[in-house]
């Protein structure tokens, strides 16, 4: 990877976020309207919408940001195994910050995001999509 290729990743890195979030946002609603049944099983809509919102997450930053080739199994575990950490030190740090440290639950929110997001990229750059030595 030249020098250049390697100093464009961070910005590569917040267009592919900006992108998986956007995706992310309106997989739920499309799977919703689009797929019959759907509609009625909004638990099963969010679990296939976390699914394919995780895959292409993961596409985006293999392909476009870290630009890796083979290890696909090994990238794909630690990418989702991080996500899932996250998710559940959510659930855990969320109502901490709420009732405990009186946050209101979009800044709480929103801090542990901007957190989520540094932590990210220092895990995919470091771990998930380290290149091999």
């Amino acid at each position: 990877m030249t020098r250049a290729s390697a100093a464009g990743r961070p910005l590569r890195f917040l267009v592919a976020g900006a992108v998986n979030t956007a995706f992310g946002l309106a997989i739920y609603p499309l799977l919703m309207w689009s797929v019959p049944g759907l509609d009625t099983r909004y638990l099963l809509a969010l679990a296939l919408a976390q699914g394919i919102s995780l895959v292409f997450a993961f596409t985006t930053h293999k392909l476009g940001v870290f630009r890796t080739r083979g290890n696909v199994l090994r990238e794909f575990v630690a990418f989702a195994s991080f996500y899932l950490a996250n998710y559940a030190a959510n659930w855990v740090a969320l109502p901490l910050l709420v009732e405990v440290a009186g946050l209101a639950p979009v800044v709480a929110q929103t801090g542990f995001t901007v957190v989520l997001i540094v932590t990210s990229w220092f895990w995919h750059s470091r771990v998930t999509f380290a290149r091999a030595a």
